[in-house]
């Protein structure tokens, strides 16, 4: 799934030594598919799943 994502461009992988780190392309992801990032994000919150993600404020 996190190949599909990465090469539809709306992840970025970051490799920190054996650590891997993948986040969002959020104006990626904004361009294709407007407003549902916030959709997911809220029904997340309301399922009490997720506590651990965040939407940050990262330039791509």
């Amino acid at each position: 799934m996190l190949k599909v994502l990465r090469e539809a461009g709306v992840t970025q992988t970051r490799q920190e030594g054996t650590r891997c780190f993948v986040t969002l392309r959020r104006g990626s992801l904004d361009a294709r598919f407007p407003g549902l990032l916030p959709a997911l994000l809220s029904a997340a919150v309301a399922d009490h799943v997720g506590e651990h993600v965040t939407e940050g404020n990262e330039k791509e």
